[in-house]
């Protein structure tokens, strides 16, 4: 079974495309596993079963693969770290309660997170560039968050939200590390 392909509009007129979780037709969806056989026709619906809403039409993007041909990625740390040290890091899922762009601020997007522990975590993060605010709002993401706080455009920032990064035709390409949203807020990650 092929994953769906989700595909995040940028201000810069470019696609994210990310192999998804969720189906983007419905809100809060997962991909589950099923017992059903995946090469039998599905049963038409009985004739006194409610009509479903058909799901818009795909976007012909969206079944062409991705080329990840032109991708330059950084080269991996020959430096070991070891395990005591890597413990000390402290990643969680982390629910974005809020989402704002930081006046002033060409770069900076200011998040309210829900980390689990019933007080609401402020994250700055220089994605702007690459998200607008209210699509994030309500996705899971993964942060750090025992990182001393650090003051930018003076407002403390409590942790990092975790992004992947790559250079792609040299071009710096960032995709905000968002999870599958049943993954409770606070949940750590080993």
């Amino acid at each position: 079974m092929e994953s769906k392909k989700l595909e995040k509009p940028r201000k810069n007129g470019t696609f994210s495309t990310v192999r998804g979780v969720m189906n983007p037709h419905e809100e809060d969806s997962g991909v589950f596993p099923t017992m059903k056989p995946l090469d039998k026709p599905q049963s038409a619906p009985k004739a006194d079963a409610p009509a479903a809403a058909a799901p818009a039409a795909a976007p012909a993007a969206e079944s062409a693969p991705i080329d990840f041909s032109k991708v330059e990625i950084e080269p991996l740390f020959t430096e070991f770290v070891d395990f005591e040290t890597f413990s000390k890091s402290d990643f969680r899922a982390v629910k974005i309660k809020e989402c704002t762009a930081v006046p002033k601020s060409k770069k900076l997007l200011k998040f309210v997170l829900d980390d689990g522990t019933g007080t609401d975590r402020v994250i700055l993060s220089g994605i702007h560039e690459y998200y607008e605010p209210e699509e994030l709002v309500g996705k899971t993401a993964i942060a750090i968050v025992n990182l001393p706080p650090r003051k930018m455009m003076g407002i403390d920032s409590c942790g990092m939200l975790i992004s992947a990064v790559h250079q792609e035709e040299g071009e710096e390409k960032l995709h905000l590390l968002m999870v599958d949203p049943h993954i409770p807020a606070g949940a750590k990650l080993y």
